[in-house]
Parts: C-alpha cells; structure tokens; sequence
C-alpha cells in the first residue's frame, strides 16, 4: 500500500515513530523536517518509487497526504 510504504521512507528518513506518521501529518509542522531532511525524504521516495520528483513540486509535499497523492498520479 502506498502509504506504508511513504511511511516507510518517512520514519528511516527522519527518525520519527511509525505511530507519528498519519495520513494528516505535516512533515515540517509534525514530523519535524528540515529542509535539508525534507531533501532527504524526497531522496529517499525517489528511491523507493523509482521517479523523479520536480523541484517545483517539493513545495506541495508537505503532508503525507499530498505525498500519497502526488506518487498514485506519478508511479507507473
């Protein structure tokens, strides 16, 4: 499922609890990301979905939400 999977990546990335990380999560708000960390995590969702993401679209992936949808639109 795409969300364990963003999960996944969210809690190696940032070091955070699985039960920190819902659907409604902010990662800079909640989770408590950096900008270099929120790089990191879009490094590592890169990795683990096999794409690219925009620098434009870095910005719109601030709740795990956005990041769920923004990967069912983009993951072949």
């Amino acid at each position: 499922k795409m969300f364990e999977r963003v999960k996944k990546v969210l809690v190696a990335e940032l070091g955070v609890e699985e039960g920190q990380v819902t659907m409604e999560s902010n990662i800079i708000e909640d989770l408590h990301a950096d900008s270099l960390s929120v790089m990191q995590v879009i490094m590592g969702l890169e990795d683990e979905f096999g794409i690219s993401v925009e620098d434009d679209d870095v910005k719109d992936l601030l709740r795990v939400k956005d990041i769920v949808a923004y990967l069912e639109q983009h993951v072949k």
